[in-house]
């Protein structure tokens, strides 16, 4: 039936095949991710039950946006969920580097370092910061910055990074997923191994940690090793794939009073924002969250052990622990590239028809080549993959709301590869 199935759909017998192999190898971790999934369902379950949530909490609010009931209980239950002090979520932030442009500017002021002790943080900070030269940049606003590299094997350099933290550094970022980096996305253990080492060298320093795309991946959150906040975009992980829009910052109540004066106003913070109509789905969405993410995190997997049998180079590889829904793969050239998002934007629900092509963006240096037919504009957390033209060529492989979309996606790419000989089923060394 699913061979039917699936041959209607574009997918050739040997490509069915070869798949087929690999996933019947992938059940018993597949189940140890259904726990994880389960345990961090429970513990979204908790915070709604904590917090009363009702139907009441779904009304939306329009103008000022005063006593709004859904969107106060809303971040409450992320504070609960993430265990800090305090939440900002609202649909006025606009996307993951926003989120973060927030959190930086709130509580960073003139004559303060900012300090990444995790190498190049993702393109689009570059502007942000003002490693590129851009108007209201931390730079211009006379906020320095500093970063460390990672060593050679992808971990930190504690040696430098003591050297780097001087009485000028005020704030630490960590990114925890790779961007568009072919190096190992950090567990929380590593993460809160570094927050207590620069803390135990500086202990007012405060840790900001880019969550993206690591939400629910483990049974902690940087939150619960010591960062002071924590921040995201609603239109990955925890948006469940629901959230039209949106983003979150869980921290410490000094950290989020600041970004609620940086959003809205000083003197008027949290007291305003309309959450207009998207409580159902904020609600819904982060509810949904842990099993969306936990079959996002196996399309990852089964991705990973695809292409690492056909010989290319997987950042997670096909057996390493998972700390975010990311795979990397390093395809070797723009023609592999292009093929392998034509075949995600072809197993889409939306736009399946279109050819992603690559494209100037603002944030990025360089074109970047995007696939997503996604149900939200620009969803991480639906099926998509996306990476910039540049060595090392390497695509980057996210989301599916359902295993078995992910799964689809995987399977097509590398039918798109297959048909225009771009890989040969019955090698490993195919890059």
């Amino acid at each position: 039936m699913n061979k039917q199935m699936y041959s209607s759909l574009g997918i050739s017998d040997g490509v069915l095949k070869f798949c087929d192999e690999i996933l019947a190898s992938l059940k018993e971790r597949f189940e140890k991710i259904d726990l994880m999934a389960e345990y961090n369902q429970g513990k979204v379950l908790k915070a709604f039950r904590d917090n009363r949530v009702s139907a009441e909490c779904f009304a939306g609010t329009t103008g000022y946006g005063h006593d709004d009931k859904g969107r106060d209980t809303l971040e409450r239950v992320y504070a609960d969920t993430f265990h800090t002090e305090a939440a900002l979520v609202r649909p006025h932030i606009t996307c993951g580097t926003h989120a973060l442009a927030i959190a930086l500017s709130a509580n960073l002021l003139p004559g303060d370092e900012l300090l990444s002790p995790v190498g190049k943080p993702y393109d689009t900070l570059e502007e942000v910061i003002g490693i590129r030269d851009s108007v209201c940049s931390l730079k211009e606003y006379g906020v320095t910055y500093r970063q460390v590299d990672l060593l050679e094997d992808g971990t930190f350099d504690y040696e430098n990074i003591k050297k780097a933290i001087n009485e000028k550094t005020k704030l630490v970022t960590i990114q925890r997923s790779k961007g568009y980096q072919m190096r190992p996305t950090f567990s929380v253990k590593q993460i809160g191994e570094l927050i207590a080492f620069v803390k135990s060298i500086k202990p007012s320093l405060i840790v900001m940690v880019d969550n993206c795309y690591g939400e629910f991946v483990e049974e902690l959150e940087p939150s619960d090793v010591g960062a002071d906040m924590t921040v995201g975009s609603l239109i990955k992980n925890p948006g469940g794939g629901l959230a039209p829009i949106g983003g979150y910052i869980a921290g410490t109540q000094e950290c989020i009073n600041r970004c609620h004066y940086r959003l809205s106003a000083p003197g008027i913070g949290q007291d305003v924002g309309a959450s207009l109509s998207v409580m159902t789905s904020f609600y819904q969405g982060f509810f949904l969250s842990p099993t969306v993410v936990a079959g996002a995190l196996k399309g990852a997997i089964f991705a990973a052990n695809v292409y690492e049998k056909l010989g290319f180079n997987v950042v997670p590889n096909s057996t390493e622990s998972r700390h975010d829904i990311i795979q990397s793969v390093q395809l070797g050239s723009a023609e592999r590239m292009q093929a392998f998002c034509s075949g995600i934007q072809a197993a889409a629900p939306v736009d399946s028809y279109v050819t992603p092509i690559p494209y100037p963006i603002p944030g990025y240096n360089c074109d970047v080549l995007m696939a997503a037919g996604a149900f939200v504009q620009g969803s991480s957390i639906e099926l998509s993959a996306d990476g910039p033209i540049r060595e090392p060529f390497a695509v980057y492989f996210q989301g599916g709301l359902t295993w078995y979309h992910a799964k689809y996606g995987i399977m097509m790419s590398l039918q798109k590869l297959y048909e225009e000989k771009l890989v040969d089923l019955n090698s490993n060394s195919n890059l």
